[in-house]
């Protein structure tokens, strides 16, 4: 329970400002309270009291001079009585809605996981930065046995819980989101791990003949994502034009466990020109597919799909995935990740001699700095070897 420490007359007359100290999950909080009347209840006749608390002494009483002016004035808004978890229980139920539903249920595993055993209890216009801060702090440190998390997680946990309060901004219940001003534990970029052109010639020979042959194959010289490729639908393949359309990826639903088309990462389509060996690729899917069609008749599942077994059916992501990780393993190259096929072809577009403009837009990145910032070492070799070429034709022309 709460208990005071130190009372101190506010400077205006507004009441009392005290400093106090709250323990939650076996830490105590340093924060200050100041309590005001707005009026009476028309049904009780008793006085509304509300506190105002902050991290300083300072903090409060400017918050407590604004009450009053607000009173004053007839601006004063009645505060939110909603505690972090009720809010956090309305966002999840009310305000997701066009986000995919994988998303969603990070979100809400998020929220159960982390930020309602912690931060729940707290009253949500009371919640302040320091106190978030110091949850994050905490988590950065192996508790109860429990190992620290990762800066990306902790960042992750942060994204979730900077929505859910802009969005009790915009609503109004609370004034400014306490989550900005916090400062987040720096993440160190992952290394890329693409396959070298010796790697991709011992994966090209191990997938030959594989049932999954073709969709490796698609993926490793088109860029798409897993979902993407997964969720390719016949509709999106051009061949007079020889174009496809990315615009859906495949996704599982935790909650029913049925899988569905959803738009693709960042929301925002996009339309490639692939080499002809992936279109003649995905002519050799189209009459494959028909075999099976005309095979098994009636019972065929029209999805519509580039990519399914032979009952039309959509393939499991996590199936794909294992036979993935055989193939590469037999290829010399156990540590690889299905990611890392997209990776692959980003580095050899780039060292083919693709502009980094073009590299983004083939791989649906929001933007071609994101691009420069993941394979920036590629571009930097390519610069290198550039002035190496550079160096000979000097050296060429002037018989030096």
């Amino acid at each position: 329970m709460p208990r005071s420490t130190q009372n101190s007359q506010n400077a205006s007359g507004g009441g009392s400002i005290r400093k106090k100290i709250v323990k939650r999950n076996g830490k105590e909080y340093l924060y200050w309270e100041a309590r005001y009347t707005s009026g009476y209840d028309p049904k009780t006749g008793k006085q509304k009291q509300h506190s105002i608390t902050g991290k300083t002494q300072k903090e409060v009483a400017q918050k407590l001079r604004q009450v009053t002016s607000d009173l004053d004035q007839g601006a004063y808004k009645e505060p939110c009585k909603l505690t972090l978890s009720e809010w956090l229980d309305i966002w999840l139920g009310d305000y997701l809605m066009g986000v995919k539903p994988r998303t969603a249920d990070s979100y809400r595993a998020t929220v159960e996981t982390h930020l309602k055993p912690a931060l729940g209890g707290a009253k949500l216009e009371e919640l302040p930065t320091h106190m978030i801060q110091q949850f994050y702090n905490s988590l950065q440190r192996q508790r109860k046995g429990a190992p620290a998390l990762s800066p990306k997680t902790i960042r992750n946990i942060n994204g979730v819980l900077h929505k859910a309060l802009q969005q009790a901004v915009e609503l109004g219940y609370i004034n400014k989101n306490p989550a900005t001003a916090c400062k987040l534990p720096r993440v160190e970029k992952a290394e890329i791990k693409p396959l070298d052109n010796d790697a991709i010639g011992r994966f090209l020979t191990v997938i030959r003949g594989h049932k999954y042959e073709f969709i490796y194959l698609v993926t490793l010289f088109t860029g798409m994502r897993e979902g993407e490729v997964l969720g390719l639908t016949w509709d999106c393949v051009d061949f007079d034009k020889g174009v496809v359309n990315i615009n859906k990826q495949l996704q599982r639903n935790r909650e029913t466990g049925q899988y569905q088309l959803v738009s693709p990462k960042n929301g925002k389509g996009r339309r490639i020109t692939p080499a002809s060996t992936v279109m003649d690729t995905l002519k050799a899917q189209y009459r494959r597919q028909a075999e099976w069609r005309l095979a098994i008749g009636a019972v065929w599942e029209e999805t519509g799909l580039v990519f399914t077994n032979e009952l039309g059916h959509n393939l499991s992501p996590q199936t794909v995935y294992l036979h993935f990780k055989e193939l590469a393993k037999k290829a010399g190259c156990p540590e690889a990740r299905f990611h890392d096929l997209r990776h692959s072809y980003a580095v050899a577009a780039l060292q083919s001699g693709d502009d980094i403009k073009t590299v983004q837009e083939n791989l649906g990145h929001h933007t071609a700095a994101f691009t420069l910032d993941v394979y920036g070492h590629v571009t930097d070799q390519m610069k290198r070897a550039s002035a190496e070429r550079m160096e000979q034709f000097i050296r060429g022309v002037s018989g030096l």
